[in-house]
């Protein structure tokens, strides 16, 4: 492959995934997958098939899901659970406040497909409100990786390092590779993508290409637009989005969400108290999102290239 091509190459994150979940389960023996009629879209064929007495499928009863991974956790096994990120945030929801939150058990919630990647599906199958939700749960860690490398690192940490509940998004929406083979996942850090002392970009997820590319086009017109990657939305990381608002004076928060409480939100809060600045958040605003493919909705909200450079010179002006 050449560089070019390696340079515009796209990935589902849900290969990441299901190949790193196949590694865990080579290495330990208490990895189980718990799915929902799910093998299929998770991509956990392969792990199906290397370790059949190892996944459970509960069938289409997420409630029930969430609530026998932790009963697998109880008994001494480390669960995954793999579901669609729009019906384990919502229809899962008390089981996974009650049983994997309160509880305080190793579970590891991996949301299938989240924010628009149903597109075509609607309103029903969108899970713009699962990071807003998920912040607001005490302990739990909420992880937005934004491309393989990123998404198979936060879920070994979540796997092999960390002993609590973790809900952590699997993008379907194919990205480019941003992060090299080396990135090591670290909770409640933020990484430096771009520096500059304009403004400061903080996104995450499917968007952090698209912020990167809006810096990139900021730089051409000498705005020096800071990006910073907030893969963990829970824990923030206070100190780099403090230090952002003390050296840039202007934030734009940019995720594939909803802005009420969620990475926006978390900003905002954070900022509004310690270090007052003007905020702009680009996200999907207090309406359910219309169906429309992945690219037309985050079009539609100027979650994009377009729309981040617009937002920055508005804020700039």
């Amino acid at each position: 492959m050449t560089a070019i091509a390696e340079a515009n190459a796209l990935y589902d994150c849900r290969d990441a995934f299901a190949d790193v979940l196949t590694e865990l389960g080579e290495a330990d023996e208490r990895v189980v997958a718990v799915v929902n009629d799910s093998v299929g879209s998770s991509k956990l064929g392969g792990f199906a098939k290397r370790f059949p007495e190892r996944i459970i499928n509960v069938g289409i009863a997420e409630q029930n899901q969430v609530g026998v991974a932790a009963g697998l956790e109880g008994g001494g096994r480390l669960p995954i659970v793999s579901c669609a990120g729009s019906f384990l945030s919502a229809r899962a929801m008390e089981q996974v406040k009650i049983d994997a939150a309160y509880s305080y058990r190793h579970m590891v919630l991996t949301a299938q497909s989240p924010g628009l990647a149903y597109g075509q599906l609607g309103s029903t199958h969108h899970s713009a409100e699962d990071v807003a939700w998920m912040r607001v749960i005490p302990n739990m860690t909420v992880i937005v990786p934004a491309d393989p490398v990123e998404t198979a690192a936060a879920v070994r940490w979540a796997v092999t390092e960390h002993d609590g509940p973790v809900y952590i998004r699997i993008s379907r929406m194919k990205v480019p590779a941003v992060h090299a083979d080396d990135y090591v996942f670290t909770p409640g850090r933020a990484t430096t993508l771009r520096d500059g002392d304009d403004l400061t970009i903080i996104t995450n997820g499917t968007v952090l290409h698209r912020a990167l590319a809006a810096a990139d086009a900021l730089a051409q017109e000498g705005i020096r637009a800071r990006v910073l990657s907030m893969a963990c939305v829970k824990p923030l990381d206070e100190d780099a989005v403090l230090s952002a608002a003390r050296e840039t004076g202007r934030i734009i928060t940019a995720e594939e969400g909803l802005t009420a409480g969620g990475l926006g939100g978390a900003v905002a809060e954070l900022v509004t108290a310690n270090q007052p600045v003007p905020v702009k958040r680009i996200g999907i605003p207090d309406t359910f999102a219309p169906t429309g493919s992945e690219g037309w909705l985050m079009d539609h909200w100027g979650i994009s290239a377009d729309g981040i450079t617009a937002a920055a010179k508005e804020l700039l002006a």
